[in-house]
């Protein structure tokens, strides 16, 4: 607890940190509810449900290749800046768009959203690895995923109270109003020219094809050359398909099954057990951080969240759903923390957009895959049980992965860097 009152009196750190906080709780309110807005207008049609989620994820696959080079080459806070307000005014024509009614528009709107949204999480990571130093990495991670799982918490109920009391345009004046405050938060902070132009400065004229492919590549080098750092992004492939199947999954298995007529009201229940959950295993976790290797935790958070979601898929009622959802909820922040606190520690500054470059694209390919497939088999090919069955399994299968190979290469970089020490 005092490291994490400590990390706070760092000026910069609080306004991004609230600036996340901001723009996160307006994307949650609004897409939720936007899901909920489809579900009640399409009910015998889930797939749109699987298409919003979807429409955030597919960008990834255009921009993948500009974010990293962007959040290196170009000055990370303008990047954070301008990824809110333009954010901002596409929210604006969202509005417009539902208003309308027309479907490819508003799909169209919130794909334009997402991508530009990309640019943000890398830039901002940069940002946040300048201006602490190594030993806040963890605490960092377990503040970020602390808020993570308040939205978890509150988030659902949250989206849902403004859904039901000023329908789907109060939900997204609310997201145009977070944004808003995300970029005030952010054009704030003093940051240091070294942290925001960590490779000199650079203008869009630089960055011709020639230049983008270079420093694309240069990251994929990078990770290629970096066992350990390799093997963690290995894994992020199949977050990615755990990350497309449990965003929609969740709200499947309360209509289709265990509650088809008060599902919103249970998906309430649903957000406060999982965001609990969440809550009480971030707390935890940032405590055994301390304590444990990170690669111990991994593998033990994806173990115990694995086992409970498979779990989950043979309840039959929906009070016990809800508690092994719970249960499920405990593990992930181990992971989350871990990894969040681990990578920066691991990755030269210099590199950190181009890492981050290629890290989201692997997981919204598969995140964006998995959506797909559920989109076209669900129903009628796949029932739900099945896809719990999935997400599940392939959490256990990334830890047992996770198990064999993390040691082997924990001791080779630690062994490296007594060697560059001694050398």
């Amino acid at each position: 607890m005092k490291k994490m009152i400590e990390i706070f009196k760092n000026p910069i750190f609080l306004k991004l940190f609230f600036a996340n906080f901001t723009s996160h709780m307006g994307s949650v309110i609004g897409l939720t509810a936007f899901m909920f807005y489809l579900l009640d207008r399409f009910s015998e049609q889930p797939m749109f449900a699987s298409l919003t989620e979807m429409m955030y994820s597919l960008p990834t696959l255009l921009v993948f290749f500009l974010v990293g080079v962007f959040a290196d080459r170009m000055d990370r806070q303008k990047i954070a800046y301008h990824c809110d307000t333009i954010s901002a005014l596409l929210t604006l024509l969202l509005f417009g768009a539902i208003f309308i009614g027309w479907l490819p528009l508003i799909f169209t709107i919130l794909f334009l959203r997402s991508g530009v949204q990309k640019f943000f999480f890398p830039a901002e990571q940069g940002i946040l690895q300048g201006v602490l130093s190594k030993d806040d990495y963890s605490t960092a991670a377990g503040l970020n995923q602390m808020v993570m799982s308040l939205f978890m918490l509150l988030g659902n109920a949250v989206a849902i109270f403004v859904y039901w009391t000023a329908g789907i345009f109060g939900a997204i004046a609310v997201d145009f109003v977070t944004f808003v405050i995300s970029a005030i938060l952010i054009r704030k902070c003093i940051i240091p020219e070294e942290v925001r132009l960590p490779n000199g400065k650079h203008t869009l004229k630089d960055l011709n094809i020639q230049s983008v492919t270079k420093d694309f590549t240069a990251g994929m080098n990078y990770i290629l050359n970096h066992k350990l750092l390799l093997s963690l992004i290995g894994g992020f492939v199949v977050f990615g398909i755990v990350n497309g199947g449990f965003s929609v999954i969740p709200i499947f298995i309360l209509k289709y099954k265990l509650a088809p007529e008060s599902y919103e009201e249970y998906s309430i229940l649903l957000g406060v057990a999982f965001g609990a959950g969440v809550l009480i295993g971030s707390i935890f976790s940032s405590m055994l951080a301390q304590k444990f290797k990170f690669h111990v935790l991994i593998v033990a958070g994806l173990v115990i969240s694995g086992t409970f979601i498979i779990a989950a898929s043979f309840a039959p009622a929906t009070w016990i759903f809800l508690t092994i959802i719970f249960f499920a909820a405990l593990g992930l922040p181990l992971v989350n923390i871990a990894i969040g606190g681990w990578m920066p520690s691991i990755i030269d500054p210099k590199m950190m957009g181009r890492v981050q470059g290629w890290i989201n694209p692997l997981m919204m390919l598969s995140q964006s895959i998995t959506l797909g497939v559920i989109a076209l088999t669900f129903p009628t090919v796949v029932t739900v049980e099945m896809l719990y069955w999935l997400v599940g399994g392939c959490l256990i299968i990334v830890g047992i992965f996770y198990t064999i190979i993390l040691p082997k290469y924990v001791k080779e970089e630690s062994e490296a860097q007594s060697a560059a020490l001694n050398g």
